[in-house]
């Protein structure tokens, strides 16, 4: 079984261009495509022939390549089977990631198989960038619109394997040294005791915590009493000296890289001469033209710069330890002072100062530690920079630079002292001077501090001048060697920086060396890579995302004092009625006062009084009525009489 594949790609990145081929239904190799979609096609050809489906082109890659990132695989078998007529398609996005990372550990393992067989072993790592490298290089001639067969994919395998075999290319040695300086290198932050602090917290949660604490608390103070009994002559024999030996490593490991600097700093100015000499002379680039000169002037810039990062940790280091030799003596006097030939002594007063001993040792301790990983890394970071020195003997070069002037890098800034760009000659440039910004020497500077039009226009590496002139560009500053160079660059800042990608597509060292990662969005560092699958694959990017469609797309007309309800417009009307017994009341503050003016009104009082016609007034005289005789007499009969004294009412 055999299978072909038709790729539908516009603006994909490195791997795109990687066809997918599978081999007895197992692929052996596929595209790693940003938001893929694979489908895959099963059609039936009599006497192994193409099936085409009805309505489509006999070749399925003949189709307009015009989707972003979809893949077909169409299978061709040498004669119909059971079950195998008809033109089905299954969807297999969901599989696509699976696929690729299979996919591209069988690329990389063939890969690395192959340099084995020939004596050299080489990192997953490794083989992924070298992968990459061909990719991008354009002399490789790797098209994303063009059909990829089983032999382009061999190709690309194979011109990775003579890559890595080619053990005499300076350009191999440099990439060699960026992976393993990103893969080894740690700064201090990341270099701590056997037992850092952040873990003792996880440590002592455990069981037994209290004791654990206590064993800890008794470790520094028998340290910081084992100190200060060597201090005074009564033990302590075994206790190695570190600030004496520190002392003396440290001048000494910072003397090697001084030495390894100026080597590597003088083989630079030397490859740069000679290939300035090319670009002037034409039978001069006759001569040189099949030496690996830029590959040698790139490998030693990347020795330089990496050599410059390890020497500003020993610097860093130094001055940590000049720092912790000045609290120890301060710290063991005042515990002399504490002590002294007193036969006990306050607890509180001398434990504090033991364990200040004991932490300021292990500083002693992890600084030994620092200098020993930094001069280890400056001893395997030299195998890296041996090609081009076996390239170019000392010798060859003298020959090759007789009649030649060398300069320097601190010459060719010293030529251009006092010169600078003119700003009034540029309208829509924005150029940065040390009077015109703060922290002027803080700036961010692109390309390593490099010239920007050198790299791209000559291939060279030069330093460039800020005095000259700071170019702002898309938020990115550019300096350069010359004015001359500055101007070139201001006139079209985009087709120079494409041509410095470009370069760097050619000579793949230059990403990490002039920092071009944010050129190319998928490369990621090789320490943050982790694995060569995660190196290839593109990470997808995903978010949240919404539309809201509007209800009413026409405007609205809603009364919006309309009122159906009887009783609310009742109760608007008595609110209405009320209004007429409502006052207007107003105040006077001291927060208010002669911002505006006040005034209340209100509804004076009046005299009102009422007059009758006449004052009338009547009086009823009481009613006096007497009986007599109601308790009988001499006669059995009761006889009585009523007596009436009553006042008439005119008498009154």
């Amino acid at each position: 079984m055999y299978v072909y594949v038709y790729i539908y790609c516009i603006n994909t990145y490195f791997f795109t261009c990687i066809p997918t081929l599978y081999v007895s239904s197992c692929f052996a190799y596929t595209a790693v495509y940003p938001y893929t979609h694979i489908h895959t096609c099963t059609h039936t050809a009599p006497s192994g022939g193409l099936a085409s489906r009805p309505g489509r082109a006999a070749s399925p890659w003949q189709r307009p390549a015009r989707l972003r990132a979809s893949l077909a695989v169409c299978r061709r078998t040498g004669r119909a089977g059971p079950g195998r007529a008809g033109g089905a398609s299954v969807c297999l996005s969901s599989m696509a990631c699976n696929q690729a990372e299979n996919v591209i550990k069988k690329i990389v393992r063939e890969i690395g198989q192959e340099c084995a067989a020939q004596g050299q072993t080489v990192s997953e790592t490794l083989v992924a960038f070298m992968v990459k490298a061909v990719v991008l290089d354009p002399r490789n001639d790797f098209n994303v619109d063009q059909i990829l067969m089983e032999k382009d994919v061999q190709n690309l395998i194979q011109l990775c394997v003579t890559r890595l075999l080619d053990t005499t290319n300076p350009s191999l040695s440099t990439i060699k040294m960026q992976v393993y300086f990103d893969m080894n290198y740690a700064n201090r932050a990341a270099l701590q005791s056997v037992f850092p602090q952040t873990e003792m917290n996880t440590f002592i949660s455990l069981s037994k915590k209290n004791k654990e604490q206590q064993l800890k608390n008794l470790a520094m103070l028998v340290t910081g009493i084992r100190l200060y009994n060597k201090e005074c002559g009564k033990g302590g024999s075994s206790i190695d000296d570190l600030p004496a030996i520190l002392n003396e490593a440290i001048p000494s490991a910072t003397q090697t890289l001084d030495e390894g600097l100026n080597t590597c700093q003088a083989r630079a100015h030397q490859y740069a001469a000679l290939l300035e000499s090319m670009q002037e002379d034409q039978d001069r680039c006759t001569q040189l033209s099949s030496f690996k000169l830029k590959e040698a002037l790139f490998n030693v810039r990347q020795y330089e710069a990496f050599l410059c990062i390890l020497l500003s940790d020993v610097i860093t280091s130094a001055q940590e330890v000049e720092k912790m030799n000045v609290q120890f003596t301060a710290t063991m006097e005042q515990l002399k002072n504490t002590v002294q030939n007193k036969v006990s002594v306050n607890t509180n007063e001398v434990f504090p100062l033991f364990i200040a001993l004991s932490n300021l040792w292990t500083g002693f301790q992890d600084e030994m530690l620092l200098l020993h990983f930094l001069t280890n890394m400056t001893n395997n970071l030299q195998q890296f920079s041996e090609i081009q020195s076996q390239l170019f003997p000392e010798d060859m070069l003298s020959s090759l630079l007789e009649g030649m002037t060398v300069k320097s890098d601190e010459e060719r800034i010293r030529e251009t002292k006092g010169i600078r760009v003119n700003v009034s000659d540029f309208k829509n440039q924005e150029w940065l001077f040390p009077e015109t910004i703060d922290n002027f020497d803080q700036l961010p500077i692109q390309y390593h501090s490099f010239c920007a039009h050198a790299i791209g226009v000559k291939g060279l590496t030069l330093p460039g001048n800020p005095a000259i002139g700071i170019l702002k560009h898309r938020e990115r500053c550019y300096v350069f060697s010359s004015k001359e160079a500055a101007y070139l660059f201001a006139q079209d800042p985009d087709k120079f920086i494409q041509l410095n990608v470009e370069k760097a597509k050619e000579y793949a060292e230059l990403i990490q060396l002039l920092e071009l990662r944010h050129q190319f969005e998928d490369l990621v560092s090789y320490a943050q890579a982790g694995n060569a699958v995660r190196f290839l694959i593109k990470t997808t990017i995903k978010c949240d995302s919404s539309t809201q469609t509007d209800t009413h797309i026409l405007p609205p007309t809603i009364v919006t004092s309309y009122e159906w309800n009887e009783w609310e417009l009742r109760r608007k009307a008595i609110k209405l009625a009320n209004l007429r017994r409502r006052l207007t009341h107003a105040m006077q503050t001291e927060l208010s006062h002669m911002r505006r003016e006040n005034s209340t009104q209100v509804y004076l009082p009046k005299d009102v009084g009422t007059q009758t016609k006449r004052d009338s007034s009547s009086n009823v005289p009481r009613p006096q009525i007497f009986l007599e005789g109601l308790r009988g007499g001499s006669s059995p009969t009761t006889h009585m009489v009523k007596v009436d004294l009553t006042r008439a009412v005119d008498e009154t």
